[in-house]
């Protein structure tokens, strides 16, 4: 070994891929250039000196162990630390850790505990599902709620929630704790929550609740003592928007119940509940009806009106001769094409709005802007005497919006309702 460390000090070392060539005076030697640098590393445990004789190396050398043990250890501890948090991670991503409390976030939060839900997690994934397909709200029974007012709401209602989303601790202090026991609380970033949002700014809390049955919800007290007997009915309302205004206006004019045609959009719809403002849980909400149901809804001496907000023009009425027009001067449609189904439908007198119409029991229909009223509702408003209410408009005007055809009727409704009523107590009062 000395001999060739010799030779190597006196000539020059070439590398290549393989090999590694050493040249001397007198000779050359042709050297594997891996074994080669990893004897270099291995301490010599002999010494051979030209002449022949050896001499043994049994030298320790304690810095340099001491420095190679200390290596490995830290090597053994990082390996031990890069597989806990591997194990971790890898875990997380199946169930999420309950979120460390101080005791004084404890108490604002009456003892509720909540989830930090990491990146990736599957469960946020299924909040596009319940808001987006109806299909899914049908089949699981789910229906998901966004923002402060609209989730109170619901769970001053008795509405159950299942699982609930938010970004801040602050948030979740505004909503009623005590109604939010049974519920799982999830905390996560308001930037993964964006996504799930259909609002341009969302408000940071997102809920998801079992699908709410009309029967089994406590609407509030205030709101129903000052109801009307008058009852609504929305035919083929395909529009989101013009449904959840329609439901709002429900709300507000105090009638006692809402009923949906199959024909409707869903009552559910993210979009529908943005617009009605918290109408599902002030008032009964009857969704995917059909017709041969729709009577087990209504009390029996009920009085079914309907309103053709495709109506574009009225001549201006005459008192007292408003009951002899016939409904041949309307324009009913915006086809120009007359089917046989038009021929044969129900004959109703036609009447506008702020003539006495509103009985104790009353029912108005309100048809959709794209097929209006159908069959079964001109049907039902014959068999019960009821007539077609029309709003005037100046003329060249179009058709009012479903919405707002709605909401005059179901005011005016009221109106005549509860000064009929007045006359009542009146008159009983008067007896006395």
């Amino acid at each position: 070994m000395a001999a060739l460390m010799y030779n190597v000090s006196r000539g020059f070392i070439i590398f290549g891929e393989h090999s590694l060539l050493l040249r001397g005076h007198n000779h050359q030697v042709l050297v594997n250039s891996r074994r080669y640098v990893r004897a270099l590393r291995r301490r010599p445990l002999a010494v051979l000196y030209p002449d022949g004789e050896r001499e043994k190396l049994i030298k320790s050398n304690k810095p340099a162990d001491e420095m190679n043990q200390k290596l490995f250890t830290q090597k053994d501890k990082h390996r031990e630390k890069v597989s806990e948090r591997a194990g971790n991670k890898k875990w997380s991503g199946h169930v999420s850790e309950w979120a460390e409390e101080s005791p004084h976030l404890k108490d604002k939060l009456a003892g509720l505990r909540f989830e930090k839900a990491p990146a990736g997690d599957n469960r946020l994934a299924k909040v596009a599902s319940v808001a987006r397909s109806r299909m899914f709200r049908d089949k699981e029974g789910k229906v998901l709620l966004e923002g402060r007012r609209l989730i109170c709401d619901a769970l001053s209602a008795g509405a159950s929630p299942q699982t609930l989303f938010f970004s801040r601790v602050e948030r979740l202090q505004e909503l009623p704790l005590d109604k939010l026991q049974q519920a799982k609380l999830i905390k996560v970033r308001y930037e993964d929550m964006k996504p799930w949002s259909d609002l341009v700014t969302p408000q940071g809390v997102i809920a998801i609740f079992s699908k709410p049955d009309a029967s089994h919800l406590a609407f509030p007290k205030d709101a129903r003592l000052q109801s009307v007997p008058l009852f609504l009915l929305c035919d083929n309302i395909r529009d989101a928007g013009n449904l959840g205004t329609i439901l709002r206006c429900a709300a507000a004019a105090g009638c006692d119940r809402v009923l949906l045609t199959k024909g409707c959009v869903d009552a559910w719809e993210p979009k529908v509940l943005r617009a009605a403002m918290g109408a599902h849980f002030r008032l009964p909400v009857f969704p995917n009806l059909d017709w041969d149901e729709i009577p087990k809804h209504l009390p029996k001496n009920v009085v079914v009106h309907v309103a053709d907000n495709r109506v574009s023009f009225i001549k201006p009425p005459v008192p007292g001769q408003i009951e002899n027009v016939s409904s041949d001067e309307y324009s009913e449609s915006d086809s120009d094409e007359e089917s046989d189904d038009e021929l044969s439908l129900p004959c109703l007198k036609s009447q506008v709005y702020y003539e006495s119409w509103a009985k104790r029991n009353t029912a108005l229909v309100i048809g959709g802007e794209t097929r209006g009223l159908s069959l079964e509702a001109r049907q039902l408003a014959e068999e019960t005497e009821g007539k077609k209410l029309v709003v005037p408009m100046a003329p060249g005007v179009e058709s009012l919006n479903s919405a707002m055809a709605a909401s005059i009727l179901l005011f005016e409704g009221r109106r005549q309702l509860l000064k009929l009523l007045d006359k009542t107590r009146r008159r009983t009062r008067s007896k006395l």
